[in-house]
């Protein structure tokens, strides 16, 4: 098959790989889509996030679909020909964050994409059978990839405990900001503020779920119910923090400094919970009620397509005018630039 793959000097190349075989209990997966993330991005440009440090030649990409073309043992035949998400992770069973049900916290994960685990910027993937979720057929190859950062979403608004009528502001309307203000949408709440600093994704964060969306250093207000933080700048979270009511959250998704100072007695004062999200856990069959019914856009995030021999075009997309998402099909070679389209 073929894979992108990036070296320990930080080139990428797109390379033969033997197909992996499932071992018992996995399936095996033709990719249709996989969405870049901006985790890629950070290793191809930097080789590291935080701990995890590209050491030997790794395939990138986790927000991925595909079908189903053949089972391990102990997984019925009949899932063959299956449309399915791949929730990319591989927790140990008897961990006991994964028996309390907090299988993303397990510290024996494997994840797809994270030194030194492959990815799946590649025609063939396999992952646990528990771990492919089937798709309606309401639900494209290319938004089967996006529930993999919907799931953020769902994961930190959860966090948020954003109720009907509730309020939230969002800091950065990139992808997982955008994502966040359409679950918290979707949850029924009436005032959904967002700030960033980029004119262009202020101006649509409207048609993602967005009430009203400010630029970032603006006062956005006060009084929020919660806040999430999906920019990852130290400036965003302490403005944030002052903005959210005495005993409301505040939720920390945006990857920045390991270390920021914070106003510790505004915290106290105001009993606010404060927490991070780490991946995700138990999102899936939301996230697919949720894109199967219509309630988030996903397909309307994609800016740009790429085949498998453009992935390092792919993963350089978002500096484009525009740009949100960028999806790369393993199973083309290449995608001719007018159909780079941006629906905004």
């Amino acid at each position: 098959m073929r894979a992108a793959v990036l070296h320990t000097d930080l080139t990428l190349t797109v390379e033969d790989r033997p197909v992996p075989d499932p071992a018992p209990g996995d399936v095996l997966i033709a990719v249709t889509a996989v969405g870049v993330c901006g985790s890629d991005v950070h290793y191809l440009r930097h080789g590291r996030i935080g701990d995890f440090v590209v050491e030997a030649p790794m395939i990138l990409g986790h927000e991925a679909a595909g079908r189903i073309v053949a089972v391990g043992d102990g997984v019925p035949a009949s899932r063959i020909g299956e449309r399915v998400s791949i929730e990319p992770q591989r927790p140990s069973p008897s961990s006991a964050e994964t028996l309390r049900g907090e299988y993303n916290l397990c510290p024996h994960m494997q994840f797809y994409a994270t030194p030194p685990v492959d990815g799946a910027l590649a025609e063939y993937v396999t992952i646990g059978a528990a771990f492919a979720h089937p798709i309606p057929d309401e639900v494209s190859d290319e938004a089967a990839a996006l529930l993999e950062p919907l799931s953020v979403g769902i994961a930190a608004v959860r966090k948020a405990g954003i109720e009907p009528g509730g309020s939230v502001l969002i800091s950065g309307a990139g992808p997982i900001g955008l994502m966040c203000a359409q679950v918290a949408d979707a949850a029924g709440a009436t005032r959904i503020v967002v700030t960033d600093l980029d004119a262009g994704r202020r101006a649509v964060a409207d048609r993602f779920g967005a009430t009203e969306a400010v630029e970032a250093g603006t006062d956005p207000g006060e009084g929020f119910d919660a806040y999430i933080d999906a920019s990852g700048a130290a400036s965003a979270v302490r403005a944030g923090l002052r903005a959210v009511r005495p005993g409301g959250r505040v939720v920390l998704v945006g990857m920045g400094a390991d270390e920021l100072a914070l106003p510790v007695s505004l915290i106290q004062n105001r009993e606010l919970w404060v927490t991070g999200v780490f991946r995700y856990a138990n999102t899936w069959p939301n996230a697919i009620a949720l894109a199967a019914a219509g309630r988030v856009e996903l397909d309307a995030m994609v800016t740009s397509r790429f085949g498998l021999e453009q992935a390092e075009d792919a993963l350089n997309a978002d500096g484009a005018q525009g740009a949100i998402k960028a999806v790369v099909h393993p199973g083309v070679a290449r995608i001719e630039s007018d159909t780079h389209d941006r629906r905004h």
